[in-house]
């Protein structure tokens, strides 16, 4: 079986997350989705975002939630394989009530946007040169 990565994410209104997620183009696995949890596939079968109502969140820590609208703890990063895929993601984000964040500087081999989810979860999407990867 292949690896996967799930990332959980608190969330203050489940179907506005799932709304704000599939207005992104990603599909919600509707096998892992009730009205405490919902699956989102980034990509099919390797990177899941599972949204979590705060309360059930909560359930999986002894820590306090994080407040996302006031802390940040993680940025999620998420590679595109084009800067046009990642102009296009980072517009519908938010065409879809995404906040702008602090925008990443621009280099000749790497091209990013950044922005925050309805809920404060910062994503960051991201394009680099693959010739640039291999050291060229």
């Amino acid at each position: 079986m292949a690896s996967s990565i799930f990332i959980n994410l608190p969330v203050h209104d489940l179907d506005r997350s799932k709304e704000f997620y599939r207005r992104l183009g990603f599909t919600i696995n509707e096998q892992f989705t009730d009205e405490n949890a919902s699956c989102v596939a980034l990509r099919e079968d390797s990177i899941f975002v599972m949204l979590l109502t705060r309360p059930f969140f909560g359930t999986f820590t002894h820590k306090e939630v994080a407040d996302t609208d006031r802390t940040a703890g993680v940025i999620n990063a998420l590679s595109m394989d084009s800067r046009e895929e990642v102009d296009e993601l980072a517009d519908r984000a938010m065409a879809a009530g995404a906040k702008p964040s602090k925008q990443s500087p621009e280099i000749e081999s790497m091209h990013g946007r950044t922005f925050q989810d309805p809920d404060g979860n910062l994503w960051e999407v991201f394009w680099m040169d693959p010739a640039a990867m291999q050291g060229e």
